[in-house]
């Protein structure tokens, strides 16, 4: 399947789900994840019309986007894997979105970056709503305290994050993350919920996804 024609499928399924859950299109938004995919496989997808895209590694992405975002201004890049606190500076002036604040130590290094560069750069707290400290993510209870450091130190924070475990069916673990938003959002509606992968996308829609993180379906398995 072409980069369109795989990235009209995933379109149609996510229009599909939102009808279902009563929800509009415009609510939830497709980040391509182009991690461990070279650029020759990217520059289709940006060709088909996709603007939003997601990466792992900083280093890899700062491989990759700049050459890409001299063509493509209008594209919106998001760190979605672990972030290394050492990694902060380079990954405030690189991304508009990071979705794996998890930790004081990182939120600590990204404020002083942003403050060095002069730019906030908002963010997603990762919960491991799974109890998995291997994937990374703020533990439940740690969380208040997590969100009050952030506020304090002046992060835009555009709701939480999460990566069920594999083994497991996700619907549980995307419906705990939302009522987490609801317990701790400043007011009814305000963060979102970055929640969904290639296979199980629709699930996480139908429970309340407001950015979905999509790979393996519209680039095929990684490079």
């Amino acid at each position: 399947m072409d980069s369109a024609a795989a990235l009209t499928h995933v379109e149609e399924r996510i229009a599909r789900a939102c009808t279902i859950a009563k929800r509009e299109r415009e609510e939830v938004h497709l980040i391509a994840v182009s991690k461990t995919h070279p650029v020759e496989r990217i520059e289709p997808m940006l060709e088909a019309g996709q603007r939003l895209f997601g990466e792992n590694r900083v280093q890899e992405a700062q491989d990759k986007w700049p050459a890409l975002r001299e063509q493509y201004p209008d594209v919106e890049l998001h760190l979605i894997g672990q972030l290394q606190s050492n990694k902060a500076e380079d990954a405030a002036a690189l991304f508009d979105v990071i979705h794996s604040l998890d930790r004081p130590s990182l939120l600590k290094a990204l404020a002083k970056a942003y403050d060095k560069l002069g730019r906030r750069v908002p963010c997603f707290i990762q919960v491991d709503v799974g109890e998995e400290e291997q994937k990374g993510g703020c533990a439940i209870a740690d969380l208040p305290d997590l969100i009050a450091q952030a506020r304090e130190a002046d992060i835009p924070l555009l709701g939480l994050m999460c990566i069920p475990p594999a083994d497991k069916e996700p619907a549980p673990f995307f419906a705990l993350l939302g009522e987490l938003a609801r317990r701790h959002e400043p007011e009814p509606g305000a963060w979102g919920l970055s929640m969904g992968m290639s296979g199980d996308y629709e699930t996480a829609i139908m429970l309340g996804a407001t950015h979905i993180r999509v790979g393996s379906a519209l680039f095929g398995e990684r490079g």
